[in-house]
C-alpha cells in the first residue's frame, strides 16, 4: 500500500517532524508500506530527526502574492499526487489550507487528516480582544467545514474530541521514539522543559514559578532546549526577574535523550498542547512531570499524584508548590518516577503503529464496499 503524507516541513526541530520521522520510517522499515512525503517550500535537504533511506521525499515550491501562491501549491500538490497515486494521503498541516485538501483534490485516494495541536494555537495572547475572538470563531468554523470531508480525523487524545466532535474522528497516540533500559537516577539538582519559545509554551509562566522555587532552593537549576526566539524575551525576563544563575537556555539538540537522563523532573508550561510529545519522553527516563491542565493532551498522559501531577491552567503559585515538593522529597520523585515509566511504555511505536495499520484496512476495505 502506497502513502503520502502532505505537510509543510520536515527538516525543523518540532514535535510534528519528530512524531513523522517516526511514523513514516516505521510504516516503511517494519510494516513494509511505500512512504512519499511532499513538503512546501523546504529550504534544506539536510534533516533534524533521522528519517529512513526508502522513503521519498518531493518539494513543491510556492510564491510570489497570495494569487501566485495559491495557485501554484495547488497545481504543484495535485501533479505531485497525480504522479506519485497513492492509496491513502495523510495531511500533516494544522494550517488553515489542509482542510481544503480533499476539495482540492478530489476523492482519488482516502484522506486522513491528522490534527498535531489544540485550536488554541491560533491564540497569541491570554486575554483577546473582540476581533481576535471573531477570528477564532470563522477559523473554527472553516476548520470544522473543512474537517468533514476527509475519510478519517485523527486526533491525538481523548481531551481532544472535545474540540473535535465529529462522526469521522479516532484517537491515536503519538508514539516513543525511544524506551532506555535504565531509568535517569534523579539525583542531579536540574529540571528540564523542552520546546520552542513561541507563545503557547508558556516559558514566561514557568520563568514565574522557577523565581519561587530558587527562592527556596538556590542550588536548583532549570534547562530549557528549544529554539530561542528572534527577541530573546525568556532569556531577558530570566535576567529581570534575577533568576539567570540558576536558568540555562539551550537551541534544539538531537541527543535530548542524554538530557532527560541527567535531570530529575520535567516541567510543562503549555498554554496548549496538541499532545505532549515531551511528557511520554521524560516518562520514559522515570522523569515525573509538572504540567498545567491545558487543553490538549496532559491530562490523558499524566495520572495526578501516581506519575505527576497536573496543575489548573496558569496557577503559577501551584506550579512553583509542586516543583518544590518533588524538589524536596527524594522518596516521592523516586516513586513517581517509577511509575512515570511504566505509563510511557504505552506509546511505545509496536503499540501505536498497529492502530494505525488497522485504521488504513478498515479504510481500505470501507472503501471497496
Amino acid at each position: 500500500m502506497k502513502l503520502l503524507y502532505i505537510t509543510n516541513g520536515v527538516d525543523g526541530s518540532g514535535g510534528l517532524e519528530r512524531v513523522l520521522s517516526i511514523k513514516a520510517s516505521y510504516l516503511v522499515d517494519v510494516l513494509g508500506y511505500d512512504v512519499d512525503i511532499i513538503t512546501l517550500n523546504q529550504l534544506s535537504s539536510s534533516l533534524f530527526y533521522n528519517f529512513s533511506d526508502k522513503i521519498s521525499f518531493h518539494n513543491i515550491k510556492a510564491n510570489g502574492n497570495v494569487f501566485k501562491y495559491i495557485k501554484s501549491y495547488i497545481s504543484g500538490i495535485r501533479n505531485k499526487v497525480k504522479e506519485i497515486k497513492p492509496d491513502i494521503i495523510l495531511v500533516c498541516d494544522d494550517g488553515l489550507k489542509g482542510f481544503f485538501l480533499p476539495r482540492l483534490l478530489g476523492k482519488s485516494s482516502i484522506m486522513i487528516y491528522e490534527r498535531h495541536a489544540s485550536k488554541d494555537i491560533i491564540k497569541k495572547t491570554d486575554t483577546p480582544n473582540i476581533f481576535q475572538k471573531l477570528k477564532f470563531k470563522v477559523l473554527n468554523l472553516l476548520m470544522h467545514k473543512g474537517a468533514k470531508a476527509f475519510n478519517a480525523f485523527v486526533v491525538l487524545t481523548n481531551d481532544n474530541l472535545n474540540e473535535w466532535p465529529l462522526k469521522n474522528s479516532h484517537v491515536i497516540a503519538n508514539p516513543l521514539s525511544f524506551y532506555p533500559e535504565e531509568r535517569a537516577p534523579l539525583a542531579k539538582r536540574k529540571v528540564i522543559s523542552v520546546g520552542n519559545h513561541g507563545f503557547q509554551k508558556g516559558y514566561d509562566r514557568l520563568l514565574e514559578s522557577w523565581k519561587l522555587v530558587v527562592s527556596k532552593y538556590p542550588n536548583w537549576n532549570l534547562e530549557i532546549y528549544g529554539k530561542i526566539d528572534a527577541q530573546k524575551k525568556h532569556i531577558k525576563l530570566a535576567d529581570d526577574l534575577g533568576i539567570k544563575k540558576n536558568i540555562s537556555f539551550f537551541n534544539p539538540v538531537k541527543n535530548i535523550q542524554d538530557k532527560y537522563r541527567e535531570a530529575s523532573i520535567y516541567a510543562m508550561s503549555s498554554r496548549s498542547e496538541g499532545f505532549g510529545m515531551v511528557l511520554i519522553e521524560a516518562m520514559a527516563f522515570g522523569l515525573p512531570c509538572v504540567a498545567y491542565d491545558c487543553p490538549c493532551g496532559p491530562k490523558d498522559i499524566i495520572t495526578e499524584n501516581k506519575d505527576g501531577f497536573l496543575i489548573e491552567n496558569g496557577n503559577i503559585n501551584e506550579f512553583a508548590n509542586k516543583l518544590i515538593l518533588l524538589i524536596k522529597e527524594q522518596e516521592l520523585r523516586s516513586k513517581m518516577g517509577l511509575n512515570a515509566r511504566e505509563t510511557a511504555k504505552k506509546y511505545l511505536a509496536e503499540n501505536i503503529m498497529l492502530k494505525w495499520e488497522e485504521l488504513f484496512k478498515n479504510l481500505k476495505k470501507q472503501n471497496t464496499l
